[in-house]
């Protein structure tokens, strides 16, 4: 019982300058380029747990998970080659960070930081048992054990400025990965992206699911912002 009203019970919103100070803090992460190349693997994370997830509901065998040093990642599924269960799951990886985020922000709207905080770890563990590379379990259990230290050993002000931090650079750092496969593309590079593989799949060019991934993005961050800085 205790356990469920620790989850389920709002805290106070943190001040005004915390959230605008975590905020900064994510933007300068996705902003600067050394800073960025390190925080992307939380992206990846995201990006290939929203393809796993996806494949799950969309009843295909996912067989593995693999982060690699470079940020880059790769999810394998099994089923029907073509269809809307694959589309789907192509579909789901570009836009998982900046949902994310919009689902946390809501969260933090109604006060409930110690459930987003359980959630986002949940996740990590669930995602654990399909990685298949020393790297990629490297790169999630350093990123829940992150989570398991603040949920359990640190004060309630910590896990608010924590889980702001985490939200603001879900929304923050989703943006910006449409935009740089956008700029390969331009220069010939990613022949085999998600937007690519959806193209050949769907007919439909991939400059327009590479629209579908902006647009997912800065929506995302737009009402999520909206949430975070509502008080």
């Amino acid at each position: 019982m205790d356990l469920a009203m620790d989850l389920f019970s709002p805290q106070a919103a943190p001040a005004a300058w915390i959230v605008y100070l975590t905020g900064g803090c994510a933007l300068g992460l996705v902003v600067f380029r050394r800073l960025w190349l390190l925080a992307r693997n939380a992206i990846t994370i995201a990006h290939e747990g929203g393809h796993g997830i996806v494949a799950l509901a969309c009843n295909r065998r996912l067989e593995a998970i693999r982060l690699h040093s470079d940020t880059s990642g790769l999810t394998v599924t099994r089923g029907r080659p073509t269809g809307l269960g694959v589309v789907l799951t192509l579909a789901a990886g570009y836009p998982a960070a900046p949902l994310l985020g919009l689902g946390g922000a809501a969260l933090l709207g109604t006060g409930r930081v110690t459930l987003l905080l359980w959630i986002a770890t949940a996740l990590l563990l669930a995602m654990l048992v399909m990685i298949r590379n020393a790297y990629g379990v490297l790169t999630v259990v350093l990123t829940g054990a992150a989570f398991v230290f603040v949920s359990w050993l640190t004060g309630p002000e910590v896990q608010s400025v924590f889980a702001y931090a985490v939200v603001w650079f879900l929304l923050l750092g989703g943006v910006r990965p449409a935009f740089e496969l956008q700029a390969k593309r331009r220069h010939g590079g990613a022949p085999d992206s998600d937007a690519d593989q959806l193209s050949r799949l769907t007919q439909v060019p991939a400059g327009v699911w590479l629209l579908f991934f902006h647009t997912v993005a800065i929506s995302a961050l737009i009402g999520g912002g909206r949430w975070l800085l509502a008080h």
